[in-house]
């Protein structure tokens, strides 16, 4: 039978009207959030959708750079749409329960660019009282990275040598202020090599380590101590190859020696025993007028680069006052003592006494009466007042014995040195005393025993000077002081073959009114 034009009427469940209520009843209860979650789950998978747009590795030649847009990084990207919603919340908000949130902070830690250089140099500079341990923990390294490289560098140079006013250079492999923070050695606490090789990062940090400490006890000597390899130190010291220059310099006297040399461009230490030279000789208060002139023949020793290292030897200096030519040549007649100067004739410049034993002095009060500032009435004034500040070294003006050294009423701090043959000399107003000095020690001429002060009855800085002659005291400017020796025979003969030579090398030299600038000419025959 054909029954597919046949009409079947429509019969309804009887439960549908049930069924119906039911799913009203579900609806109600859970299709709003139903509705909510999945436009949530749309806006998340559309938000990342868009955002990958922008760390999609390039597929053309164009660099476009997106650093500007603030883009997810593209390994964080593929962290998140393989973790699942959940992972965005928690790198965002860190709800509870995402577990890969710690995992999203290493990665945008990684990603994250680091601030700090990869070498960072600091310059550390000992204080008074510093410890270089000490000092070096304060600069940002770890206690054992300070003690192994102090365990290194006793091995080339003692750390207490060190002195005030070193400057260090220290390199870190980043900030210095974490070195100590942001180490987890898992080591022995008790490694005496100090070797740190397997410290790791904490919580993502950069490790700061210490890299190297170079620093310059002389002007000829570089230390380093730089971390190898496997994690531990090794200290070397470099001796710098010296070389020697000579100089034949001078000019004319503008006011003192000291300064007219020091604007010649003479180096501090020949200046000084310039000075020292002429000492027996010269009274360089009174002696000196302007016009008068001087020159001086040395060498001196630079390093590589041209920096002034270490004054070698005057083998010539001459001063020439009012008409007057005063030459002096170096010898050393006796093997086993100190060089000497002697003039022309062979004759020592050594007196038994120096008449100026500081530097670069001046008379500021003379032998004899005069109006006491302190006391207030004239009175005699028994010795010589050099004008100089507090500090400047002073020199035994002969040789002899330390007869007093100590407080003496208005001389304030004071030293009495006995010469011999009823001679003697006295100090005063002094600061301080030359260490290892005391009552009954011996002195050479020109060896510093003090440094001049302001103790006592004074109104100022200023060496007391004065020189007694059984146990009396004389005007030091008019004593009559007694010569040096004087060479004769084979030492005679020695000698004038010696400053022959001397004379030749001087007569083939320029004369610098101004030192020459040796690092430039270093520099130019490098080229």
């Amino acid at each position: 039978m054909d029954r597919r034009n046949e009409t079947t009427p429509l019969t309804l469940d009887p439960e549908w009207p049930g069924s119906a209520a039911g799913a009203e009843n579900v609806l109600s209860a859970d299709s709003r959030w139903t509705l909510v979650s999945t436009s949530i789950s749309a806006l998340i998978v559309g938000s990342i959708a868009w955002l990958s747009l922008g760390t999609m590795p390039n597929v053309t030649s164009v660099v476009v750079d997106n650093a500007g847009y603030g883009f997810l990084p593209y390994r964080l990207f593929q962290e998140l749409t393989q973790s699942g919603s959940s992972a965005l919340f928690a790198s965002i908000g860190g709800i509870p329960g995402a577990g890969s949130g710690s995992s999203l902070q290493h990665v945008v830690a990684a990603e994250r660019p680091n601030p700090r250089p990869d070498i960072e140099t600091q310059t550390l500079t000992l204080q008074s009282g510093d410890t270089l341990a000490g000092a070096l923990e304060n600069a940002g390294v770890s206690k054992d990275e300070a003690n192994a490289a102090l365990s290194a560098l006793t091995k080339v140079f003692s750390p207490r040598s060190l002195r005030a006013g070193q400057t260090l250079e220290l390199k870190f492999n980043g900030a210095p202020n974490i070195a100590s923070s942001a180490l987890n050695d898992s080591s022995s606490d008790d490694d005496d090599n100090g070797d740190l090789s397997n410290a790791q990062p904490s919580d993502g940090e950069a490790i700061a380590r210490l890299l190297s400490i170079r620093f310059s006890p002389a002007v000829d000597h570089e230390i380093v101590i730089a971390r190898g390899a496997d994690g531990s130190f090794a200290a070397t010291d470099t001796v710098k190859q010296l070389v020697a220059h000579v100089h034949r310099a001078g000019t004319t006297i503008d006011g003192s020696l000291y300064l007219s040399a020091m604007k010649a461009g003479i180096p501090t230490d020949v200046v000084s025993e310039m000075i020292k030279m002429f000492s027996y000789k010269v009274d360089f208060q009174r002696d000196l007028h302007p016009g008068d002139s001087f020159e001086v023949f040395y060498d001196y020793y630079y390093t590589p680069e041209g920096q002034p290292a270490k004054e070698g030897s005057i083998s010539y200096a001459a001063m020439r006052l009012g008409g007057k030519e005063i030459a002096l040549y170096r010898y050393q007649p006796d093997p086993n003592a100190p060089p000497e100067y002697f003039d022309a004739k062979g004759e020592s410049a050594k007196g038994m006494l120096m008449k100026t034993p500081v530097d670069g002095a001046r008379i500021t009060s003379g032998f004899g009466m005069r109006f006491h500032p302190v006391l207030g009435y004239s009175r005699m004034h028994k010795g010589i007042d050099f004008g100089v500040p507090v500090g400047t070294p002073v020199m035994s003006a002969g040789a002899g014995t330390i007869a007093f050294m100590g407080w003496e009423n208005g001389y304030g701090r004071f030293i009495l040195v006995n010469n011999g043959n009823g001679y003697s000399t006295a100090f005063g107003h002094l600061s301080r005393f030359a260490p290892g000095l005391h009552r009954g020690s011996h002195v050479a001429q020109a060896q510093i025993i003090a440094y001049s002060g302001n103790t006592g009855m004074t109104t100022g800085p200023h060496l007391h000077y004065e020189i007694r002659i059984n146990n009396v005291q004389v005007n030091p400017l008019k004593v009559k002081m007694a010569e040096g020796r004087k060479l004769a025979g084979a030492e005679l003969r020695a000698f004038q073959a010696e400053r022959m030579k001397v004379d030749d090398k001087l007569a083939s030299t320029r004369l610098e009114t101004k030192v020459a600038d040796i690092a430039t000419n270093l520099r130019a025959s490098a080229r």
